[in-house]
C-alpha cells in the first residue's frame, strides 16, 4: 500500500479557516466525520487531544501530524490540510504550522496501512519535498507530489572496508501512539547520520510492534546508544553501553547534536537493573533526567486533586461570603453555611488526597507498583506529621528507593517465591522501612515549624513592612508546607487581637503573599507560551481561580517541577507584595478566602494592587529563567 492510498482527495482541505490549535483539530475531525472516515467525532477528537497533551505533534518547518488510533475510525486516512496564514499549533520550533496530515488509523490497522504511514513519516524530513507541499495549489497536485518515487541513482557501492572504517552507532525510537514521531525520528536519525559518514542501526517500537531489532551483536559493536523515546523502552541490554536518553522529538529536530555527542565518547555510561523484568526496568538517561521524570509523575498524578479541590474550597468562600457570615464567626468562613460547608468538604477531601498522591506515584515511577503502597503512606505521614509538600517530595523519592532496595535484597530468595514478592513482601517490607523513615524525617521538620513560629512572635511590634516582606517569603517557600503554615499561623493568631480595630496588617500580609505564586502561574504562561507545555498553560489558566482564592497550593506543581527556578520567584514577588501591604498597613479581618473577603479589607483597591504587583514581578521572572519545554 502506498500513502496516496491513504490520502483521499475529498478528505483534502486547501484552505483551512482555524487560526488556533483547537479550531483546526475541530475543522479537520469535522471534515473525517463528512467523509466517513470516523464514526464518531467526539471519541476520535479525545484520542487526538490525549496525544496532544503528551507531545505536541507540531513538529516544526511548518508541519504537524496530529493523529490517533482508536475505535472511531471506519477506515485509515490522511487528511491533509493546509493553511495560508498559518497557526499556532504550539509546534516544537515555536514557528507557525502550515501543513497539517491528520491521520486515523483504526483499532485493527494492519502492518500495510502503518508501513504507508512511515513512508509518509520518511517523505515530511526532505526540505525540498516539503517546500513543494507548501506551494501546491490543488489536491491533484498534492496527490501527484505523493506518487512514488523510482529510484534511478546509480550511486557507486560502498565496500566492505569503507563502511568498517566508518563509527557506527544504534539507537532507539518510540512514541507513545507508535504512528509518525517514531518514523519521523529514525528517518531523521538515518538521513543525518548518512551525510555525516556515521553508519546506524534504528529501532522503531511503533504501533506495529518493534521493528528493525538491535541484536546482541548491533549493541556490543556500537561505540554508543541513542534512545529517543516518550515512552519506555526495553533498556537492560543496554547495560555497561555509554547511552543518551532524549524526547523522541529531539530525534526528529536535534540529530546532529545527538550524533555528535554520541561519538564524543562522553555520554553517560547505562547501568541496567539485572533483577527486574522487562516491563519493570526503567527508562533511564542521566541522573537529573531521572530525577526529572521521576517527579513529573508525581504532578501529573496530582495535579487534578489540587485544582479541582482547590476549585471547590474557592466556591465554598465565595458561598459564605455571599450568604453572609457573622464578624465574631469569620473564622469559620467557607463551612459557616451549611451550602458552603458542602463544597468545603468535598474539596477539601481531594485536597487531602493531594500530597499522598504526588509521593506515591513519584515512588511509582522509581520502583513501579509495589512503590504505590509505601509512597501513598509517606505522603500521607508527611501530611499528618507537620512535613507538608517538601517532606512528601521526599518521603516519595524515600519510598521508591527502598523498594529498590528490597529487590536488591530480596532476589536472592528461590524463585517459587517470586509471585509473592510483589504482593506481599514488597509492600510490606517498604511500607514498614519507609514508615519508620518518614517517622523521623517528620521530627526535625516540626522543629523547624516551632522555631519559625517562635522567631515571628519575637518581631511583634517591629518594622511592619520588613515583617510584611518576611512573611512573604514565608508564604511562598514552601508553598503549604511547614515554612509556610508558620507565617498563616502567626498571621491568624493576631486576628483575635486586632477585631476591634478594624483587623490584621499582618494577616493582610500573609493573604496577600500567598495569593502571589498561582497568580504568577498565570501571569507567566501568557507571557511566556512557548517556555510552557499545552498542559501547563491550561493549568495556568485554573491557577486565576486559586490565586485568587488564596489556594497557594495551586502553584505546587510548577515548584515541583523547576523548583529551583519557580520557588526563588515565588518567593520574590510575594516578598514585595507582603512588604507593601504592611507599609500601607492595610487591615484584614478575615484568616481566608482571597478576593472573596475583599470588603473586609481597609484598603481593597491598594491591596489588589500590591497583589498585582507581585504577581507580575513573579510571572516575569518565572517566565526569564525557566527553560523551553520540549
Amino acid at each position: 500500500m502506498e500513502i496516496t492510498d491513504l490520502l483521499q482527495k475529498d478528505a483534502m482541505i486547501m484552505d483551512l479557516k482555524a487560526t488556533t490549535k483547537r479550531e483546526a483539530i475541530d475543522e479537520m475531525v469535522e471534515k473525517l466525520f463528512e467523509v466517513g472516515a470516523i464514526s464518531d467525532r467526539e471519541i476520535f477528537k479525545e484520542g487526538i487531544i490525549a496525544r496532544e497533551n503528551q507531545t505536541s505533534t507540531g513538529l516544526g518547518d511548518g508541519i504537524a501530524m496530529p493523529h490517533a488510533k482508536n475505535a472511531a475510525v471506519n477506515q485509515a486516512t490522511v487528511l491533509f490540510a493546509k493553511s495560508s496564514t498559518g497557526v499556532d499549533y504550539e509546534a516544537l520550533d515555536g514557528q507557525p504550522t502550515f501543513l497539517f496530515f491528520m491521520i486515523a488509523a483504526p483499532e485493527g490497522a494492519n502492518n500495510t496501512h502503518l508501513q504507508a504511514l512511515a513512508s509518509l513519516s520518511g517523505r515530511l524530513i526532505d526540505p525540498k519535498f516539503v517546500e513543494q507541499l507548501k506551494n501546491v495549489q490543488s489536491k491533484e497536485q498534492v496527490l501527484e507530489l505523493f506518487k512514488p518515487i523510482e529510484d534511478n541513482t546509480n550511486e557507486p557501492e560502498e565496500t566492505i572496508k569503507d563502511v568498517a572504517s566508518r563509527p557506527f552507532l544504534v539507537a532507539v525510537t518510540a512514541c507513545p501512539t507508535g504512528i509518525a514521531h517514531t518514523f519521523m525520528a529514525a528517518d531523521s536519525l538515518k538521513l543525518k547520520a548518512k551525510e555525516m559518514g556515521v553508519e546506524i542501526k534504528v529501532e522503531t517500537n511503533g504501533s506495529e510492534g518493534i521493528k528493525n531489532k538491535l541484536t546482541k551483536e548491533d549493541i556490543a559493536r556500537a561505540s554508543a546508544v541513542i534512545v529517543a523515546a516518550d515512552k519506555k523502552v526495553e533498556m537492560n541490554r543496554f547495560d555497561g553501553k555509554q547511552l543518551i536518553n532524549r524526547p523522541v522529538s529531539d530525534g526528529i529536530r536535534k540529530t546532529e547534536s545527538l550524533i555528535n555527542e554520541a561519538l564524543s565518547g562522553t555520554a553517560p555510561i547505562y547501568h541496567g537493573d539485572t533483577s527486574t523484568s522487562q516491563e519493570e526496568s526503567q527508562t533511564s538517561g542521566s541522573f537529573g533526567q531521572e530525577i526529572y521524570k521521576n517527579l513529573m509523575n508525581g504532578v501529573s498524578h496530582m495535579l487534578p486533586f489540587v485544582i479541582a479541590g482547590g476549585i471547590l474550597i474557592a466556591l465554598s468562600f465565595m458561598i459564605d461570603q455571599f450568604i453572609g457570615v457573622p464578624v465574631d464567626s469569620l473564622d469559620q468562613l467557607g463551612s459557616y453555611n451549611l451550602q458552603a460547608a458542602w463544597f468545603n468538604q468535598i474539596g477539601s477531601a481531594a485536597f487531602s488526597f493531594m500530597l499522598p498522591v504526588f509521593a506515591g506515584f513519584i515512588a511509582m515511577s522509581i520502583s513501579d507498583r509495589p512503590g504505590l503502597v509505601a509512597g501513598f503512606a509517606a505522603g500521607a505521614l508527611a501530611s499528618s506529621g507537620g512535613a507538608g509538600f517538601l517532606g512528601a517530595l521526599v518521603g516519595g523519592f524515600l519510598a521508591g528507593y527502598v523498594i529498590q532496595f528490597l529487590r536488591k535484597a530480596l532476589q536472592g530468595l528461590p524463585k517459587s517465591l517470586d509471585g509473592i514478592k510483589t504482593i506481599l513482601f514488597y509492600p510490606f517490607f517498604g511500607l514498614l522501612l519507609t514508615g519508620f523513615l518518614m517517622l523521623l524525617i517528620n521530627v526535625p521538620m516540626k522543629l523547624i515549624n516551632d522555631a519559625l513560629n517562635n522567631f515571628l512572635l519575637s518581631m511583634d511590634g517591629t518594622n511592619a513592612a520588613l515583617l510584611g516582606i518576611i512573611l512573604g517569603i514565608m508564604m511562598a517557600a514552601d508553598l503549604g508546607g511547614p515554612i509556610n503554615k508558620a507565617a498563616y499561623v502567626f498571621g491568624t493568631g493576631t486576628l483575635a487581637s486586632t477585631v476591634a480595630t478594624g483587623g490584621s496588617v499582618v494577616m493582610a500580609s500573609v493573604m496577600a503573599a500567598g495569593m502571589v505564586p498561582p497568580l504568577a502561574i498565570f501571569v507567566a504562561t501568557r507571557l511566556f507560551k512557548n517556555k510552557f507545555s499545552q498542559q501547563e498553560r491550561e493549568a495556568g489558566l485554573t491557577n486565576i481561580v486559586m490565586g485568587l482564592s488564596f489556594v497557594t497550593e495551586g502553584a505546587i506543581p510548577f515548584a515541583a517541577a523547576d523548583p529551583l527556578r519557580a520557588i526563588p520567584s515565588f518567593m520574590i514577588g510575594a516578598g514585595i507584595t507582603g512588604g507593601l501591604v504592611g507599609a500601607f498597613s492595610i487591615k484584614l479581618l478575615a484568616p481566608h478566602g482571597g478576593v472573596f473577603v475583599i470588603f473586609l479589607l481597609s484598603n481593597p483597591l491598594m491591596y489588589l494592587l500590591f497583589i498585582l504587583i507581585g504577581a507580575v514581578v513573579s510571572g516575569i521572572l518565572l517566565g526569564v529563567l525557566k527553560q523551553t519545554t520540549k
